[in-house]
C-alpha cells in the first residue's frame, strides 16, 4: 500500500531525526513538578533466552550478576524519593522481570514503602507461570502481562521459545491456571511473522479467545538496524506487504461483528468482555507510555521522559553500578523534543489510545492540531483516517487505526535505533546485541 510506504518512511527518517542521542556528562533530571502525577518505570534487562526480534537492553542471566543488580536497582529508586519524586504506579519491563522472583519481590516491596504507589505491573515469561511464581506475585502485582508471542510449536522453534518456555499447548494451559491470581492477566502476541500464515493467526486467536486471559495486546512484528539480519536468518526477511490484511483479521476477529469477545483498548490491546470479565471492559491498557506521558524510568538502558527531554540510562551494567554506587544518577545522555516533536508525540498516543483531544491539544500547546501539525492532518483526511472530526476530538476509521498502527509501529523501531546509539558506546563485549544463549550474532 503506498500510503503505508509513505508513512513508514516518513517516521522512519522523522524518527532518525528525532530520537537522536546526545551524550552529555554531569545531566541530572528535573526537580519533580508539585502535583504532577509520575509513573515508575524499573528495567530488568536479564533473560533465560535471548529472542531473535527484541532490541531491548537484555543481557543473559547469570545469578552472581543479577543479584547486585537488582540492589543497585533499589538504591536508584531511593535516590529519586530523596529528589522528592513520587509515583502512582510503577511498572517493571524487561528483559524478564521475573528472572529472580526473591529480587523482583523485594524491589516491588521497596516502591510501596518508598511511595505511593496503587498498581503494579509486571512482566513475565510462561516458564515462571507456576505456583512457585504465582503465590509471591499475588497481591503484589495487579496486572501481569506474559509475552507469549505465538501458540504455533514452529513458530516458537524459530523464536528460540519452544524449549524453554514450552509449547503452546503448555503455555494454553499455564494461562488458564494462572488468571485467577491477578486483576489483569495480559497475553502480549506478536502478528506478521514471515512465515506466519493466516491460518496460524486465526489459531493463535481462537487460542486466545479460550485462553482465559482478561486481555491480550497484539503487535506488529517490527526491527532495528541491529536485529534486522538475527531476524532475517531465523524468521526469514521481514516483509510489510501482509501487516494490513493480518492487522484486520487481529481487529475483526476480536473486536468485530455483532457480538465481540473483546473490546478495544488502544490499536492493538484488547479487553474481553464476556462471562465474568465483562464487568472489567475499563482495565487500563498495560502499556505505561499510554497512560502516562511523564515517566521516570529506572535500571540499566531505561528511558525518562521528562519536561519534553528524552533521558537515557547507561546501558553497560557495570557502568550503571558503578554510577548508582557513587551516589550519582547513572545518565548517559539525553535527546532534546522540539515543540513540534511533543505535538507529534502527543498526537501519535493519542491516536494509538483511539481518541485524540483536540481541546487539551490546545490547551498546552496554544495553538490547534491544524495550525501545529498542518501537514499530518491534510495527509490522515486524504486517506479517510478520521471517524470523528470536530472541535473536541479525533477519532479513527478501520483505516485510520491501520495507518496509526504503521506510524506507532515505525516509532517504535526508531526508539530500537536510539538504545542501539547508547549501545555503541559501550566497551567491549557490553556492545554486542546477543541472541539465544548469549553468543554474538553470526
Amino acid at each position: 500500500m503506498l500510503s503505508e510506504r509513505f508513512l513508514t518512511t516518513v517516521v522512519r527518517t522523522m524518527t532518525k531525526d528525532q530520537l537522536a542521542l546526545n551524550p552529555t556528562p554531569d545531566i541530572t533530571l528535573p526537580d519533580p513538578e508539585p502535583g504532577r502525577i509520575y509513573t515508575l518505570y524499573a528495567h530488568v534487562p536479564f533473560c533465560e533466552r535471548l529472542c531473535p526480534y527484541c532490541s531491548f537492553n537484555r543481557y543473559p542471566f547469570r545469578e552472581e550478576v543479577a543479584r547486585p543488580y537488582f540492589s543497585a536497582l533499589r538504591r536508584e529508586m531511593r535516590m529519586l524519593a530523596e529528589r522528592g519524586y513520587d509515583f502512582e504506579s510503577l511498572y517493571v519491563g524487561g528483559g524478564t522481570p521475573t528472572v529472580m522472583i526473591d529480587e523482583l519481590c523485594e524491589t516491588i516491596d521497596l516502591a510501596r514503602d518508598l511511595f505511593s504507589i496503587r498498581e503494579v505491573n509486571s512482566e513475565t515469561n510462561p516458564n515462571h507461570l507456576i505456583p512457585a511464581y504465582l503465590d509471591k506475585l499475588a497481591g503484589r502485582v495487579q496486572r501481569l502481562s506474559v509475552g507469549v508471542q505465538s501458540f504455533d510449536d514452529d513458530l516458537l522453534r524459530q523464536m528460540d521459545r519452544y524449549d524453554k518456555y514450552g509449547s503452546g499447548k503448555e503455555i494454553f494451559e499455564r494461562i488458564g491456571a494462572s488468571a485467577g491470581y491477578f486483576e489483569s492477566l495480559n497475553v502480549d502476541m506478536i502478528f506478521d511473522f514471515p512465515s506466519q500464515t493466516k491460518a496460524v493467526l486465526r489459531s493463535d486467536l481462537e487460542r486466545i479467545a479460550s485462553c482465559g486471559c482478561q486481555q491480550t495486546t497484539f503487535s506488529p512484528l517490527y526491527q532495528s538496524n541491529a536485529t534486522m539480519r538475527k531476524m532475517a536468518a531465523t524468521l526469514g526477511p521481514l516483509r510489510y506487504d501482509r501487516e494490513r490484511c493480518f492487522y484486520e483479521i487481529v481487529d475483526e476477529t476480536l473486536a468485530g461483528g455483532d457480538a465481540p469477545g473483546f473490546k478495544r483498548r488502544t490499536l492493538w490491546t484488547f479487553n474481553r468482555l464476556d462471562g465474568e470479565s465483562r464487568s472489567r471492559e475499563h482495565l487500563e491498557v498495560d502499556e505505561y507510555a499510554v497512560a502516562y506521558e511523564e515517566c521516570v524510568g529506572i535500571g540499566s538502558g531505561s528511558i525518562t521522559h521528562l519536561g519534553g527531554n528524552l533521558y537515557v540510562n547507561s546501558f553497560g551494567l557495570n557502568e550503571y553500578r558503578a554510577a548508582v554506587e557513587a551516589g550519582r544518577l547513572p545518565l548517559l545522555g539525553k535527546t532534546e523534543l522540539s515543540r513540534r516533536d511533543l505535538m507529534r508525540y502527543r498526537f501519535l498516543l493519542q491516536l494509538y489510545a483511539l481518541r485524540f483531544d483536540k481541546r487539551q491539544f490546545r490547551v498546552d500547546f496554544g495553538c490547534s492540531v491544524d495550525v501545529g501539525l498542518p501537514a499530518e492532518m491534510a495527509f490522515l483526511r486524504l486517506n479517510g483516517a478520521f471517524a470523528t472530526d470536530d472541535a473536541n476530538e479525533l477519532t479513527l476509521t478501520p483505516r485510520g487505526r491501520y495507518l496509526t498502527v504503521v506510524m506507532y509501529r515505525q516509532f517504535l523501531a526508531g526508539l530500537n535505533n536510539l538504545r542501539e546509539q547508547a549501545r555503541a558506546n559501550l566497551p567491549g563485549p557490553e556492545r554486542e546485541l546477543l541472541f539465544g544463549d548469549g553468543r554474538p550474532a553470526a
